[in-house]
């Protein structure tokens, strides 16, 4: 028997504890280590954020679904991870042994590295539904009283698509309570244009992301590093494309939101052989660890590196796709050293997102992430905001159920069908 434990119980843990137990023997046990007692579905965190979703419709405990599939789930955080004696220690002080350990905690969100930002600065978050419930309670007092709004992305984010979203929501639940005419907004990102996504752009991302900026009276500023945020003040440096300064901008905001760096979790942050120096996950090209053989990492806490330099540093984001394709070849490599074998089974690294835009929205196909593409596709629709609304209700019944159809992959198939149609 093997005990394989699963370190997170997010989009990577979850999906990875229902593969791993399909493929698993039936001796062997499975345990799902998490710090929150449920799961929640991260893409909808900028609708609960204008009270579109409550957080009762995106969350839900992780524990029954789990057990009701032969899994074992602990609601404890992991203290510290010791590879090196295949341990886990909880906060609560135990310590749990493992034969395989599979790494999907996601990131720690680096908020500290800005002065003053996130929601114990000045700042508003949606990375986590936490987070997004005080946005909602912050955003009913500014519709009470609007002003300016600033929101974007900081240096070494790696993860733009909300940001561009959440610009997008707002602007649309302005309009609906005809308020819009007072809110100026400016979106701000270490992205080196609009529409670059942390993927050096896929298809015409570029212009139709400044496109639509454009029709909605949003402007922008882009290679933008924040340097501090005050309350109701937002300190950025805009660069030129050789990184020297071109302007300082003092920005007024009576609300805003930006995504903050990511880094490791302190669980593992700076175990050598484990992680680079921001505390994310080293894997091979089978998903595990080249020093720890029996350490395997899937999700947004693998380390990926940027697919271009940039004149201010930005990170490279991890799809639901790509994921999805992690946790497969994970769940196959771990059976096949379970039957003595090597791994042998690869994740397709590649990009595919639907991005609401409050009542329309893009979505985008990069096959694979890092260029040069054998797909490099961008669109815009209204069809993608009925399909993200739709997909949002099949992963949470996915997730309720455990079963292990492949929803992300499923998407992305649509998608390229959808293409093709457009190309006839």
């Amino acid at each position: 028997m093997a005990h394989i434990v699963i370190l997170g119980a997010g989009i990577g843990g979850m999906p990875m504890a229902y593969e791993m137990r399909e493929l698993a023997r039936k001796e062997d046990k499975i345990t799902v280590i998490s710090n929150n007692p449920k799961f929640h579905f991260v893409p909808s965190n900028p609708w609960v954020a204008v009270d579109w979703r409550t957080r009762d419709d995106i969350e839900m405990e992780a524990g029954p679904p789990l057990a009701k599939k032969g899994i074992d789930f602990i609601p404890v955080g992991a203290k510290r991870v010791h590879p090196d004696k295949n341990q886990i220690e909880l906060d609560d002080g135990r310590t749990i042994d493992y034969d395989f350990l599979v790494i999907a905690t996601g990131p720690r969100l680096a908020f500290e590295e800005v002065e003053g930002l996130g929601p114990e600065g000045h700042t508003q978050s949606i990375c986590h539904v936490d987070h997004a419930v005080n946005a909602e309670k912050g955003w009913q007092e500014f519709v009470k009283a609007p002003g300016p709004v600033v929101v974007g992305a900081v240096q070494l984010a790696s993860c733009y698509g909300p940001a561009y979203e959440f610009a997008f929501i707002m602007d649309t639940d302005l309009r609906k309570r005809k308020i819009r005419d007072k809110v100026p907004m400016t979106f701000v990102t270490a992205e080196p244009y609009v529409g670059h996504l942390g993927l050096g752009g896929v298809g015409d991302s570029k212009g139709l992301i400044e496109s639509a900026l454009r029709e909605r009276h949003i402007k922008w500023i882009c290679n933008a590093k924040v340097m501090k945020v005050e309350a109701g003040k937002m300190y950025v440096t805009e660069h030129n494309e050789d990184g020297s300064v071109k302007k300082e901008h003092t920005l007024d905001f009576k609300y805003s939101m930006m995504l903050p760096a990511f880094k490791g979790v302190d669980a593992v942050f700076g175990i050598e052989g484990l992680t680079n120096p921001r505390g994310f996950i080293l894997v091979d090209e089978h998903q595990r660890n080249p020093k720890f053989k029996n350490v395997y990492s899937v999700g947004v806490c693998v380390a990926i590196p940027p697919v271009e330099a940039t004149p201010v540093p930005t990170g490279a984001p991890k799809t639901g796709y790509m994921i999805e394709s992690m946790v497969t070849a994970t769940a196959h490599n771990i059976r096949e050293e379970l039957d003595g074998g090597q791994p042998s089974h690869k994740a397709t690294w590649n990009a595919v997102c639907l991005a609401d835009f409050g009542d329309t929205g893009v979505a985008f196909v990069a096959l694979p992430q890092i260029p040069p593409r054998n797909v490099n596709w961008f669109s815009e629709g209204k069809w993608v905001h009925l399909a993200k609304i739709a997909f949002e209700k099949y992963f949470m019944r996915k997730m309720k159920k455990g079963t292990t159809e492949p929803a992300f992959e499923k998407m992305v198939m649509n998608a390229l069908g959808i293409m093709k149609l457009k190309d006839k």
